[in-house]
């Protein structure tokens, strides 16, 4: 991709000063996107986004629209799949796509996040379980189970059906880890997310929001997927994330990267797992 044009060269008037300020806060913003991109899957990105560590603290807003990308991808391939073969064939590669484009980052924390957690003990203990690169009992168990609830809940569905829950239920899974984000305490000096936790704004909430909340509605009102399916799937994420976020603060006391990744899988397991119940209600 070309550089993004020099904004220097425009007459000194108010309108067209007015002008470079939209073009080089659109610029930043198409940058924020980038990094955010950058951080959450294994996606290439323009080489004049550059890097710096104020930008990556605001690039959060744009979790859910990187999530949104993966859905749409693994939507494609979910589609694609069903013209050669049966749903549970098309279900498994693209859930694989999503796993490939994200380099599995959320399904590893919350492998590390249920190793931690099972084995128990004193919070110390399970952050140290936690910081462990090697996955334990608890872990594959944890994966295993959120990867077949997933497959199994979105092979009940209809495809066109599964098509659409794919694009939706990737950036809301996303925009659910905003409240722990925003209200709990960081727990790791040092991590990957610890840029992320420092600072998270109520900008950043309304710009996450306004990748999910426009695309839950026009979905809703086209139906595109039962309403009832909706709400259960909204309803049971909801309370999935309110338990996880009592839970990591009984536990632990807040929160490390390895719980997003938990409360993303989380969430986005409950929600198929609404829609499919609404079909046999």
């Amino acid at each position: 991709m070309a550089s993004p044009p020099d904004l220097h060269d425009l007459p000194d008037l108010p309108e067209a000063q007015a002008a470079v300020g939209m073009r080089r806060k659109a610029v930043h913003e198409l940058r924020l996107f980038f990094l955010a991109l950058q951080f959450f899957t294994r996606l290439p990105i323009p080489r004049w986004v550059g890097f710096d560590a104020a930008w990556q603290r605001h690039a959060i807003r744009y979790f859910p629209a990187a999530g949104l990308l993966v859905g749409i991808v693994a939507s494609a391939v979910y589609a694609l799949a069903m013209l050669f073969w049966p749903p549970v064939v098309a279900v498994l590669l693209a859930v694989g796509a999503g796993l490939w484009i994200t380099g599995a980052m959320h399904e590893d924390g919350l492998a590390d996040t249920c190793d931690g957690l099972g084995a128990g003990g004193g919070a110390e203990r399970i952050l140290r379980i936690m910081r462990d690169s090697h996955t334990g009992v608890f872990g594959v168990l944890g994966l295993i189970m959120a990867l077949a609830l997933k497959c199994a809940a979105l092979t009940a569905l209809p495809p066109h059906h599964a098509c659409i829950a794919l694009v939706l239920a990737h950036p809301l899974s996303r925009l659910a880890c905003f409240p722990l984000i925003r209200k709990l305490d960081y727990l790791r000096e040092e991590g990957k997310a610890k840029a992320l936790a420092e600072q998270i704004t109520v900008a950043e909430y309304r710009i996450g929001a306004a990748t999910v909340l426009p695309l839950l509605l026009l979905i809703a009102a086209g139906g595109w997927l039962p309403r009832a399916g909706l709400l259960f799937g909204l309803l049971l994420m909801l309370l999935g994330v309110w338990w996880l976020a009592r839970l990591f603060v009984k536990r632990i006391g807040g929160y490390t990267g390895d719980c997003l990744g938990a409360v993303q899988q989380s969430a986005e397991v409950l929600f198929y797992l609404g829609l499919a119940a609404a079909l046999r209600i």
